[in-house]
């Protein structure tokens, strides 16, 4: 698991999922599958964790890159264009966010 530290130089991402409980499994799974055999192989990848609330009505991820323009080249490359059409159609709305940790405890 990536170890979230106020002195970490890189790119932080947090992307919200809005589900129905009834695509919830199936869009979780499409994220690890994408997380497993794209995101994880890509450049700059350093770790990320999957979230899912306990109402199945929410998924956060969040994940750590060595710079912002991994992150991007990866959002960019086909095989995630295409993940991501798909992942689209099982969730109400989701955004990915970049942030730097401000404060660590």
């Amino acid at each position: 698991m990536a170890e979230i530290t106020k002195d970490f130089t890189g790119q932080t991402v947090i992307c919200t999922f809005e589900m129905t409980p009834a695509t919830a499994i199936e869009l979780m799974e499409a994220l690890k599958s994408a997380y497993t055999d794209c995101i994880s192989k890509s450049a700059g990848f350093i770790g990320a964790g999957l979230h899912m609330n306990d109402a199945h009505t929410r998924i956060a991820t969040y994940s750590k890159w060595e710079k912002r323009g991994d992150y991007q080249a990866m959002l960019r490359s086909p095989e995630m264009i295409t993940r991501n059409r798909h992942i689209a159609t099982l969730c109400r709305s989701f955004e990915p966010v970049m942030y730097e940790v401000a404060a660590d405890f």
